[in-house]
């Protein structure tokens, strides 16, 4: 169970990373064609994406620090501090953790995306931000 929280803040955020669901999987209705035609698409899905991430980083480490449950030193050791005190599942340590990976190198432009990987993200990984979502939820 998740406890010592701003439950105001972390229903703010959930309710922000929901809506941002919501937009990318209308963006994932589209034919690959049709992404990748329109900059537009592939712009909002970027931002859509990282933000989404940005929230997913901070409900998780408002959690582990309010609950002092790890020092968070990476983004890694806050999911796997949310491993260990039974909020999320084991498998989902790593994907979130390249999920935030993938943040900094939207954010940083460390290697310039291809927009097909963003599109594919759209197709194949969107449930995950998903499980996250249900994970804090069953646990507050």
């Amino acid at each position: 169970m998740i406890f010592n929280i701003d439950r105001d803040k972390i229903l703010v955020k959930l309710s922000f990373l929901q809506d941002n669901i919501n937009k990318l999987v209308k963006l994932s209705a589209l034919t690959e064609e049709e992404f990748l035609s329109d900059f537009r698409n592939v712009y909002s899905a970027k931002y859509l994406l990282q933000t989404s991430i940005e929230a997913m980083l901070d409900i998780s480490n408002h959690i582990v620090a309010r609950n002092k449950w790890a020092k968070i030193e990476s983004n890694k050791d806050s999911f796997e501090a949310l491993y260990k005190n039974g909020i999320i599942p084991e498998e989902y340590i790593d994907k979130f953790f390249m999920m935030a990976k993938f943040r900094n190198r939207i954010v940083h432009m460390y290697i310039d995306i291809d927009d097909k990987v963003i599109y594919s993200i759209l197709k194949n990984n969107i449930e995950d931000l998903k499980v996250f979502i249900d994970c804090i939820v069953q646990n507050m």
